[in-house]
């Protein structure tokens, strides 16, 4: 019997990826403005590529890829997958056209759906649902690339109003969690990735955590108030960050006529202070706590707290490094690349953003980036 709800999500999440892309002009497939900055064209190949390479040439009998060279093409970082083309070099490849990168996800979807069809057993489907939160990641990186790349235009393009945050009349509370010991982790009894594995026990100290994120007036105290220029506030590598970019505000962020303006994907606009600051590195977000008297929450008192204080429209910055829990093992092969060979210099994020699909956040999910990343969608919540 077929698994419809597998057909329905595998078909969900194919069509949720290129209506991402939908209101882009066929030249936005392209650009990357910076190594970090995937062009959209590259996502929806190297999406389709994950399932080609991993579900259906080992599992399918009697595929044919749809070409030879997709896999060098839109290979990430799977050196287990063979070589591949250079991440700066992606905005490179003008071929192949988009049109024949739409027909080769028609390709992979099509056959996916053969393959579910003919109920390849527990293993598959758990690799295809590994694939379908791949493709859900790959979608709200869909989101940040498409804002930079348009955010660098000289006439700041307008995408939509899709992916916009949302004001906060909230009065600022410190919620109180009292010292313990807590259960960080998920059981695995339902999807999660491998880092979030395996399930342990932490003691905290009592703390307190804002019910509400740092908002855009609050952020323009911090500047006004030379946050930007004292060296006391900053750590030695976000000092150095900041000094040689000569970052000044947070991304996207223009003084026009002595007056901060922004651009958002529904166009370029006067900051509104009630919005959430956002487009934060992990520098400025500590730098500023260090300026309110505050600090930020390491990644298990955000996990704690998730029961008390939900996910804000934003990813949060945590005081936690990226590391392996105990007892954290790689899967054997290409798969096993997913997460663990990044824990080193990353830090991680909690909780969620307005570019997270929906049903792909939950409170054991450990988001990572380098302290210097900005075109994240990322914020600010404290505690004490």
């Amino acid at each position: 019997m077929p698994d419809q709800q597998l057909i329905n999500k595998i078909n969900n999440t194919r069509i949720n990826s290129e209506n991402i892309c939908l209101p882009l002009e066929i030249e936005d497939y392209i650009p990357q403005p910076i190594p970090d900055v995937s062009p959209p064209k590259w996502h929806l190949g190297h999406t389709t590529w994950f399932f080609e390479a991993f579900v259906l040439v080992p599992y399918l009998n009697g595929y044919s890829l749809f070409h030879e060279d997709f896999a060098y093409l839109f290979n990430s970082y799977y050196n287990n997958a063979g070589k591949r083309v250079l991440r700066p070099n992606r905005g490179l490849m003008s071929r192949p056209p988009v049109r024949e990168v739409m027909a080769y996800r028609a390709y992979v979807t099509d056959n996916l759906l053969k393959l579910v069809d003919q109920d390849p057993g527990e293993k598959v489907r758990k690799i295809i649902e590994l694939g379908i939160n791949h493709e859900e990641q790959h979608q709200e990186l869909l989101v940040y690339d498409i804002k930079f790349i348009l955010g660098n235009q000289p006439t700041f393009p307008i995408y939509g109003d899709r992916f916009e945050l949302s004001a906060t009349s909230d009065k600022l509370v410190n919620e109180d969690l009292s010292k313990g010991i807590y259960t960080i982790g998920a059981s695995g009894d339902t999807f999660c990735y491998d880092n979030e594995c395996r399930q342990h026990q932490v003691y905290l100290d009592a703390f307190q955590i804002a019910n509400r994120l740092v908002t855009n007036g609050e952020y323009m105290t911090f500047i006004s108030d030379g946050g930007y220029a004292d060296f006391n506030l900053w750590l030695s590598d976000g000092w150095e960050f900041i000094q040689s970019t000569n970052i000044q505000a947070p991304l996207y962020w223009h003084k026009v006529d002595g007056e901060w303006w922004s651009y958002n994907l529904s166009g370029f606009q006067p900051v509104n202070p009630d919005l959430p600051v956002q487009h934060i590195s992990l520098y400025e977000a500590m730098a500023y706590a260090e300026w309110a008297g505050a600090r930020l929450p390491t990644e298990f008192e955000r996990e704690v707290a998730s029961d008390r204080v939900m996910a804000g429209q934003l990813w949060e910055w945590t005081n936690s490094a990226y590391l392996p829990y105990p007892g954290f093992s790689k899967a054997p092969g290409a798969l096993g690349e997913y997460n663990g060979k990044f824990m080193v210099n990353q830090h991680v994020l909690r909780g969620s953003s307005i570019a997270t699909p929906e049903g792909h956040s939950r409170s054991t999910y450990r988001n990572f980036f380098n302290p210097s990343s900005r075109w994240v969608f990322s914020g600010i919540r404290l505690a004490k």
